[in-house]
């Protein structure tokens, strides 16, 4: 049996961390099946074990740090 993985849609402000409510910013799909939700702190957290039970991790931390290119022009 071969396992398709579909690309996964962006994050928004709708997905929540499973472990506290917080926006989530990786999605953890499972080799199981199902995907779980994490903001950065509890991804990093748990990141080790994640990785042993994931089939994919998409990482969008990034946009924690990311300038709003509307706000470039203020600087």
């Amino acid at each position: 049996m071969t396992t398709v993985l579909t690309p996964a849609s962006p994050l928004t402000a709708a997905d929540r961390c499973d472990r506290c409510g917080a926006q989530a910013y990786l999605r953890v799909v499972l080799v199981s099946g199902g995907e779980l939700l994490f903001c950065a702190h509890h991804g990093r957290k748990f990141e080790p074990g994640l990785k042993k039970i994931a089939a994919e991790i998409q990482d969008e931390t990034e946009r924690l740090t990311a300038v709003p290119a509307t706000a470039e022009d203020e600087r």
